[in-house]
Formats: C-alpha cells, structure tokens, sequence
C-alpha cells in the first residue's frame, strides 16, 4: 500500500479521526487480526457473532498501526458509517493515483477463475512486479484488500472477480477498470441464485462491459457464450481455447501418467511446448488464458511458457499427495460445481494405478436443478471411478446416479472411517465437494 497517514485516510473515506491522525499506514490492510504486519491498516467490522473492534489490541501487537471501523478502538481509528464502503473508496482512491503506470486485468468465469489467477500472476511476474488476488478471495472485500496491496512498485494487478448476482461484477468494476478483461466460461456454479446459465453469462460479461476505454477483452473461444461478449466491447479482443480460430491455440495436448499435461500453444506468430506441473487436461485452456493475457501486457509467448512450468497453484485444486499406506490423493476440496466436478473426474481416470476412488460431497447453490445434476455427476462418475463415495443428504443422488458402484455415507467423518478401511496401496481417490462441505476436512485426515 502506499503510504497515506490515518487523518488522509480519513479525508479519503469521509470518516472521523479517534486517535492520533500523523500515525502513516505503510503496509496492506487486513481483516483478520492475526495476519496485521508491522504498518497495516485493520479494517473492523461488526457481524453478528464476532465484532471486530474488539481484536484492534490483537491487530495491533502484530504491528497495525490504525484500524478502519465504526466506532473508537484503542489505535488510532478512522470511524465511518460503513465500512465496507469506505474500504472500498480508499482502494478506489489509491489504484488511481497508480494507475498512470499500473495495468490491471480483471479475470472471471465459473470454473478456473483462481488457478487461472495463479498462473497469469506467474507469467506477469516474470517481467514486472505483479500483485494478484490471494486464494479466491474475489468479492466486494477481497477485491479492495487486494487492490490496496499494490504500491509505487506494482507494474500488474491481477484482480480476481466472483459473483452470485447480477451487478456484483459491475460493483467490481465501478472500482477498477480493468485494462485487461479475461473471462474463461459460463457454466453452472450459483445456478441457483442467478436462476439460468443466460444470467450467469449477463453476471460474467459485466467484466467485459467494465472495461477501462481501449481494454482488452480475453475470451475463451471454446464457449460461444463467451465469445458473444465480443458484442460488449468496442475494444481489441484475444481469444484462446483449443478451437481452431483461437488467437492463443491449445495443441496436441496428452497426459502423463501422473495426469500433468503437456501441449503446444501456437499464437500467428510463435508457437512453443508447454509442459505443467499441475494435474488435468483443463489446466491447458487456463494456460492459454494466462498466455493471451501475458500478450496483451508485453510478455513473450516463450518467457510465458517457461513461467507456467513452475507456476504454483492455491491450495486445495487437484493437489497430489502420496498417502502413508501407498495410495495417492487428488485434494480438491476447496469448492465443486458440476462442470469442474466432471473435470476432476476426467483428472481421476487418467492418473495411473489401482482402484479410482471419487469422494464427492454436496455442490451447493443449484437451485432446482440440484438433485438432477447430482444425479447426472453420479452417473459421470461411474464411468471414471471404480467406487463412487456421495457424502451428506443432498449428495445422495450421486450415489444414486452411479448405481452399483455408489456409496453413500452421511457425513466427513463417516467418509473417513470408511476410507481408513477400504483404501489400498495404488488406489488414488479424489475428494471434491463446495466448500460449505468441508472436504478437506477428509483430505487432511488422511493424510
């Protein structure tokens, strides 16, 4: 963050000072307590079990200097009405007076999103300082904290967007406007709020909309929703995929026994091998997202390639790891929906070994269509597990939909006890499930 005193921060946020105004915030702003570093800004908020005002001491001997909240604390406070609001017009205020050298790309979609995040932050990196989004922290939170990371150094910020609404996106943008919009599918992740996959398509071409005058539009030409958002801009557009008219085209693309794709990207002017550490054939189409933005910012096809060699991932997306009787686990626990749900699947059949094991639990936020599409990923499943776990009641259909190779059990602990018994050395089992699931609570068990 670059270095604003408590009384300017205040005049940014049109809040009132409590405290000393001359204390200067050097260092990101934080909300939880324990991750303030010496020079942070602790933003406090009041929820209904857990009110943060009350961690401002605890903030404070990590090294925060001044809290952001709605009442007086004993650091240096900036009150406001609310202050979500005012942390987002102070990100507002400080990306602008960067801007003149910063470029900042925008990247949504209903799988991918994050992995895809991690990746153009590694091809970006690989030129100039980089700041992107840590996780998937994308919402009207995580977006702010993200931007107020970037300071006088900051060349690229790379801003992950999520939504569950109409207009959120939008919100995002009335932020920031990206230089750089990427949007990587419509699938269907939060079906059940916005109702229809032409809503979510509405939702996710607001990053496109969004753009700063003269952006680019990254679009993934393997989805014709996608490629319609061509319509939203006047601006230049990239487009990758594995199609045949993309602008950064996937070839030859295999996997090796370990399910770690290798390809050729092939742009009208370069085409070089890639080969990538993580697992499972949609990676690839991530890849060439992360290059076509690297592109649009100046990065050679051949410095991205070697950049997506090493480029680390966030927890809990398809993570390998050899367990203490000789099985192998793919965690990818961190969230499901039936499209990346099928494509951890695809993960699982192509990794060699014995039995395949997929541990699936609840994929939240279908809406009406829940019980059919756990039924459909059952039945998906049977064809690349040899025994298909469905964890919980609303995961049932899984079960159900893989017929004589279902198990169905009732909850994390009961998975547990039934993997403890049943894994053998060889077999490889994928735990996937939405993260209100809670499976890497069975991924870290085992381990």
């Amino acid at each position: 963050m670059i270095p604003l005193s408590a009384g300017e921060i205040a005049a940014i946020a049109g809040g009132t000072i409590s405290g000393d105004e001359s204390v200067t915030v050097t260092a990101p702003a934080v909300l939880d307590s324990r991750r303030a570093e010496p020079g942070s800004l602790f933003v406090a908020f009041t929820g209904e079990h857990v009110d943060g005002h009350d961690y401002a001491e605890q903030a404070g001997r990590a090294g925060a200097v001044a809290v952001l909240g709605s009442r007086p604390t004993p650091l240096p406070t900036i009150v406001v009405e609310d202050a979500q609001a005012a942390l987002q017009t102070l990100a507002a205020h400080v990306v602008g007076r960067l801007r003149e050298r910063l470029t900042v790309f925008g990247v949504t979609g209903s799988q991918g999103k994050t992995s895809t995040k991690d990746l153009m932050a590694a091809v970006l990196s690989s030129t100039a300082p980089t700041i992107a989004t840590f996780g998937s922290f994308n919402n009207q939170l995580g977006v702010p904290l993200t931007m107020l990371r970037a300071d006088a150094t900051t060349r690229f910020l790379v801003l992950e967007m999520g939504a569950r609404h109409i207009g959120d996106i939008a919100e995002l943008t009335g932020l920031v406007s990206p230089d750089v919009a990427v949007v990587l599918g419509v699938g269907q992740a939060h079906l059940g709020s916005f109702g229809s996959r032409g809503a979510i398509a509405k939702a996710k071409g607001e990053l496109v909309r969004g753009l700063a005058p003269g952006g680019t539009a990254v679009l993934n030409a393997d989805d014709p929703r996608v490629v319609a958002m061509r319509a939203l801009t006047d601006g230049p557009v990239l487009t990758f995929g594995r199609a045949e008219h993309a602008d950064v085209r996937v070839l030859g693309l295999s996997l090796d026994s370990l399910g770690r794709p290798s390809f050729t990207l092939r742009t009208v002017d370069a085409l070089h091998p890639v080969a990538l550490p993580h697992v499972g054939a949609h990676q690839a189409l991530n890849a060439s997202a992360a290059a076509a933005a690297g592109l649009r910012a100046g990065v050679p096809l051949d410095t991205a390639a070697t950049a997506l060699a090493t480029a680390p991932l966030s927890k809990w997306r398809l993570e390998p790891r050899d367990l203490a009787g000789g099985a192998t686990l793919l965690n990818d626990s961190y969230n499901a929906n039936p499209d990346s749900t099928r494509a951890a699947l695809d993960v699982l059949a192509a990794i060699a070994g014995g039995r395949r094991i997929a541990v699936l639990g609840e994929m939240l936020e279908l809406g009406h269509v829940s019980d059919a599409e756990h039924h459909a990923v059952g039945q998906y499943a049977a064809h690349r597990a040899d025994v298909v776990v469905s964890i919980g009641k609303t995961a049932l259909s899984i079960a159900d939909g893989a017929g004589e190779r279902g198990v169905a059990l009732a909850d994390n602990s009961a998975a547990v006890d039934w993997l403890r018994d049943h894994l053998a050395a060889d077999d490889v089992v994928l735990v996937k499930g939405s993260r209100g699931a809670r499976l890497d609570e069975v991924a870290a068990a085992l381990r």
